[in-house]
């Protein structure tokens, strides 16, 4: 997986993605997301890493099964807030 923090005063937005999905436009249901390599592709992290770095952002864009997973299991969303396009899961968190 990959991962970006982009901060900006107090704000911290982390962006995650699976590394296969870098670079692709995902389309379906109405729906499209391109997946930028300019926001998306920081550091390659392991599940771990990417839980710490979730527990200081203020809100998150994950793309990608992985990814997803790795946030639901860490308890930032139930699997039923989860979208999916063209058949790739994404999810949104904000933390208040």
């Amino acid at each position: 997986m990959f991962a970006r923090v982009h901060r900006k005063g107090d704000e911290v937005v982390l962006a995650v993605c699976d590394e296969d999905v870098i670079g692709t436009t995902l389309e379906g249901d109405g729906r499209r997301i391109v997946v930028h390599e300019a926001f998306f592709k920081g550091s390659s992290v392991d599940e771990e890493t990417l839980v710490e770095w979730m527990k200081s952002a203020r809100s998150m864009n994950i793309i990608g099964n992985q990814a997803v997973d790795v946030a639901v299991r860490a308890g930032y969303a139930d699997p039923e807030d989860v979208f999916e396009v063209g058949g790739v899961r994404y999810l949104v968190v904000v933390v208040i």
